[in-house]
């Protein structure tokens, strides 16, 4: 049986390793944070994306990473992003990052 908390702690010492990237170029950390992102997603019970007739619980939560991994997609694709949506993009994955940690082993139970 795994520890309360220990996923938390890989998550947050895994976003602190992605730091010196999103400083320096928050382009190529798109990928890394929308990966990172996604698994907590998953580890919190919350969709990644949104099906059509389906009532989500944390609908805000997955359009935000939508729109988010939309930029990033474009980035990988090689495809002309202009550095706001780049920005607006890690801010995002930085703002549903600090969300999602803050919930307890369960999903919607704080820690």
């Amino acid at each position: 049986m795994e520890e309360p908390g220990i996923d938390r702690h890989e998550w947050e010492a895994e976003w602190e390793a992605l730091e010196p990237l999103v400083r320096e170029s928050p382009s190529e950390a798109l990928p890394e944070l929308d990966d990172l992102v996604g698994r907590i997603m998953l580890a919190r019970g919350v969709p990644l994306a949104e099906r059509a007739g389906e009532d989500l619980a944390e609908h805000e939560t997955t359009r935000e990473f939508a729109e988010a991994r939309r930029v990033a997609t474009l980035v990988d694709e090689g495809g002309d992003v202009d550095p706001g949506d780049v920005a607006h993009a890690v801010n995002t994955y930085r703002s549903l990052f600090e969300q999602l940690v803050a919930f307890g082993p369960d999903p919607g139970l704080p820690s």
